[in-house]
């Protein structure tokens, strides 16, 4: 007999191909099977729950012959939490895997395969993430309030304790702060809270639905004070956060000489000793001299401009978000750094691109989000730059625009790898170099 909410078929055997971009194993046995738990390699018996047009979705029962890669993961939560696909399977060759996906978008979608491969970006593996969105939910059924990531592949926020992957002190503050939203007044209409830790001060920013009562902001206060954080509150859009009492803490990370001041739902990147690092490269890759005057496209708050700026002649950096400019302006003054310019505009509009995109460079960085580049790219090409380096969050979009680089304007990818900034998930950031055929 099927086991409850279990299709009615019988379990099988079979040995696991590979992962799919979730992290799940793939059986090739008649019609493919995603089998989360799984890894490749491995002889599992398991039991098909869920049809798809193209693939059934099962359930792992048993793993027969383990993997030599598997490993035991640290939360207790792994396979339950949707923050971490990858925590059974060996750091080591959570990277092998990345490569592995990175080549193969290249050469499936590209056409490209780079002259040479950068060995992968490491840090940090456990606490890393400086910045998160944990979903808050007082579940009216088991009498409490969950904080934390969504449940794997499931719209319900996972019964989290702690998580290992987020930066002290927030790491160790899940259930307190499960505790805290259900002593509040409002405790059915705070949906998220926003992470954000910096140099010595961490921020949450609570979402709230409904105007909180004089007790719930004296409740928040003294949770703030406890634990040495600052409470932001959000009541509307990103323009409604405010302090929830005070004026705004500063906000800010190190880099070798600078400091970038940021606000709480501002867009930087989670692994702060990745982050260094991966500047650090891709300024290498660049080869930037005191001679090169240099445009940094999807600026941000200039965490790649400024470190430019420190090596290069002159560094222009343009960004779509204005607010963005703006922190990134007040860095550069903050840093004293007079030889960078900053623009506003939508790099997704070739001609706003054009328009801001004005004068002579020698090089060019690139790290635009999940959609790629693919409309600034005649622009490149009509700069003639010699040498260019691409950063990327997504493999994909990556391949597109190099293949497009390569194949109709003029250039070689001489290099490329991986960047190892979220251990443990299946996302896979990457960095490629590329230089025009003379």
């Amino acid at each position: 007999m099927a086991r409850k909410g279990l299709l009615s078929v019988p379990p099988e055997t079979a040995t696991v191909t590979d992962l799919n971009h979730d992290g799940e194993g793939v059986l090739r046995e008649a019609k493919i099977c995603f089998v989360p738990g799984a890894l490749p390699g491995e002889s599992i018996c398991f039991q098909r729950v869920r049809s798809h047009r193209q693939h059934d979705e099962g359930q792992l029962l048993e793993v027969l012959s383990a993997s030599s890669d598997r490993v035991e993961p640290r939360c207790a939560h792994f396979g339950v939490c949707g923050g971490c696909a990858l925590q059974h399977l060996s750091p080591e060759a959570q990277l092998i895997i990345k490569e592995k996906e990175l080549r193969e978008n290249l050469s499936r979608i590209g056409k490209v395969t780079p002259e040479r491969w950068l060995a992968p970006l490491q840090g940090p593996i456990w606490q890393y993430r400086r910045r998160a969105r944990l979903g808050a939910k007082f579940v009216h059924k088991r009498g409490r309030v969950l904080v934390g990531f969504r449940e794997r592949q499931k719209p319900y926020i996972a019964a989290l304790e702690r998580c290992v992957i987020l930066a002290p002190p927030v790491d160790q503050l899940i259930e307190p702060l499960a505790e805290l939203i259900g002593k509040l007044d409002a405790c059915s209409h705070i949906p998220q809270i926003e992470v954000a830790v910096g140099e010595g001060l961490t921020v949450l920013v609570f979402r709230h639905l409904e105007p909180l009562s004089v007790d719930d902001r004296e409740t928040l206060a003294a949770f703030e004070r406890a634990h040495s954080l600052r409470i932001y509150l959000q009541s509307a859009g990103p323009q409604s956060i405010v302090p929830l009492h005070g004026e705004r803490g500063r906000l800010f990370y190190r880099l070798p000489g600078l400091e970038m001041e940021f606000e709480p739902t501002d867009f930087v990147q989670v692994n702060a000793t990745i982050n260094a690092s991966m500047i650090a490269h891709a300024i290498d890759l660049l080869e930037v001299g005191p001679q090169d005057r240099v445009l940094d496209l999807f600026c941000g708050l200039g965490n790649f401009t400024l470190p430019l700026a420190q090596r290069a002649a002159e560094v222009l950096g343009v960004e779509g978000e204005a607010s963005l400019i703006e922190r990134a302006r007040a860095n550069a003054v903050r840093n004293g750094l007079n030889n960078v310019s900053f623009r506003v505009a939508n790099l997704f509009d070739p001609q706003a691109a054009k328009l801001a995109v004005k004068g002579s460079f020698t090089r060019a960085l690139l790290d635009p989000p999940r959609a790629g580049a693919q409309e600034i790219l005649p622009l490149l090409a009509e700069l003639k730059l010699p040498r260019l380096v691409y950063v990327s969050c997504h493999p994909g979009t990556l391949a597109r625009d190099l293949g497009l680089l390569c194949h109709d304007f003029g250039y070689t990818l001489e290099a490329a790898g991986v960047i190892d900034m979220f251990p443990h998930t299946t996302h896979v950031e990457s960095i490629a170099v590329l230089e025009r055929r003379s």
